[in-house]
């Protein structure tokens, strides 16, 4: 379960562009750690961090973090 509110798409991103954890770590500019959890979901990244995700992937910033809908899962 997401502790963020956002589901991150970052994992499946990197693996579909073929781009190792380590590697677009240090292309960012962060700790593989930092990486790690905001890939996990245990954090979401800091704007500065959130833009060079999605400028180094050329993606948009909902491409790469889908809200989750608190609303359905409130109500079954």
């Amino acid at each position: 379960m997401s502790q963020t509110g956002y589901k991150c798409r970052l994992k499946v991103i990197l693996a579909e562009e073929g781009i190792k954890h380590g590697e677009f770590a240090r292309r960012i500019n962060i700790s593989p750690g930092t990486l790690s959890a905001i890939v996990n979901d245990k954090q979401l990244p800091s704007f500065d961090v959130a833009y060079a995700i999605c400028t180094e992937l050329k993606r948009p910033v909902e491409e790469i973090w889908v809200k989750k809908d608190v609303t359905l899962s409130e109500s079954e």
